[in-house]
């Protein structure tokens, strides 16, 4: 192709945007078009956490290119909040993987340090260590305002040629020599390649253009804890869960007298209608975070439940973003999808890998990346 490829984006939440911003920068002239407004799904509805406190050498992998490109937007601009990221371990087992996460963080360029049980409170004066052995900490994680990064990044691409569609939806795709051309409420859409970053809605884009896409939308839920006066120390985001074992339960200081609550597991195996389902929290997993907090931090001063949402988690099979074709023989439709409750965080680098695929045919700058395929071993269903 002698001339820019055109490539429209699917979707404006931030696997979208930073897949957009990867593609301008390298020279590609894009057209993000979303259903309703800017991060108006999943993104608009995460707490935002950014962290590298992981065991898998692959997923911290995943982070050095993710946290450079973060670097770059909090220059850019972006309020990172680095507050930290503390992920509790409660057996030796899990601390000695601590131990080797440290040394691979090391390599990689992040700091960390694990913490034994009787240090835990030097962080978190109000933690109760009972049952933990101890916890990783990372002291420059924290949390960004992820609609706040989707605005960001809609400016950049628009101020590179771009345009961002907002209230557009693609009805119905059909393939012309050397593109497709996309019939949407707002007019016909004529270009070079495609890249699905539809979140929950991924599958249903998929359907449009004949393919299957296996991602399971997964209900979460999000609780405000206030408290009667400010804490005189800023705290970091606790995470139990290591590997799939621990409540999930994670929390994170927002405003000196407020914190977000949440669990990172689901109560419910059954899909949500991501079209229709209750956008509020429920009454019973207001009881369960409010049990899971009385037993970590039970003296919060004056705590009590706020405000509370719900979102989707977009989850696939093996718990790892689609990243790439879905069908070898038709390189120019590329899906970004099923971050699986890690799509802040591993946005920029889905963007980066997406992007590849587009320009490129591989993605040729993240080593390995090519596991994040979905080939049809990994495109089935969730069990």
């Amino acid at each position: 192709m002698t001339t820019s490829p055109h490539v429209v984006v699917i979707g404006a939440g931030t696997l979208g945007m930073c897949t957009a911003i990867n593609l301008v920068q390298q020279g590609a002239r894009v057209t993000v078009i979303d259903a309703n407004a800017i991060a108006s799904g999943s993104s608009g509805r995460s707490v935002g956490v950014v962290g590298t406190q992981f065991t898998d050498p692959f997923e911290i992998l995943l982070r050095v290119h993710a946290m450079r490109q973060f670097d770059s937007f909090e220059s850019a601009g972006l309020r990172f909040n680095r507050i930290g990221y503390l992920r509790l371990a409660r057996t030796e087992a899990q601390m000695a993987l601590f131990h080797e996460s440290v040394k691979m963080q090391a390599e990689a360029g992040f700091r960390s340090r694990v913490y034994q049980q009787d240090e835990l409170t030097t962080l978190v004066p109000h933690m109760d260590p009972t049952g933990l052995a101890g916890a990783i900490f990372g002291p420059d994680n924290g949390f960004i305002d992820p609609h706040e990064l989707c605005m960001l990044l809609a400016e950049k691409v628009r101020e590179a040629g771009g345009s961002v569609r907002q209230f557009c939806k693609v009805e119905s795709a059909t393939r012309k020599a050397g593109g497709y051309r996309l019939e949407t409420s707002k007019g016909p859409v004529d270009c070079d390649m495609v890249v699905n970053a539809a979140g929950a809605w991924a599958p249903q884009v998929a359907a449009i253009f004949g393919q299957t896409l296996h991602i399971h939308p997964e209900r979460h839920e999000a609780v405000t804890i206030l408290l009667d006066r400010p804490l005189d120390y800023t705290m970091p985001m606790v995470m139990d869960l290591v590997n799939g074992e621990g409540t999930g339960l994670n929390f994170r200081h927002e405003k000196p007298s407020e914190l977000i609550a949440e669990v990172h597991k689901v109560s419910s195996p059954l899909p949500e209608n991501p079209d229709f389902y209750n956008e509020q929290c429920e009454e019973e997993s207001k009881v369960l975070l409010a049990e899971l907090l009385l037993e970590r931090v039970p003296d919060l001063p004056g705590a009590r439940l706020g405000r509370g949402w719900a979102g989707l988690y977009p989850m696939t099979h093996d718990h790892r973003p689609f990243v790439g074709p879905v069908d070898s023989s038709e390189p120019t439709l590329i899906t970004a999808a099923g971050a699986c409750g890690y799509g802040i965080q591993l946005a920029p680098v889905i963007g980066q890998v997406a992007a590849d695929w587009a320009l490129h045919g591989a993605p040729i700058s993240v080593p390995e990346s090519e596991r994040l395929a979905p080939t049809a071993d990994r495109n089935v269903p969730l069990v």
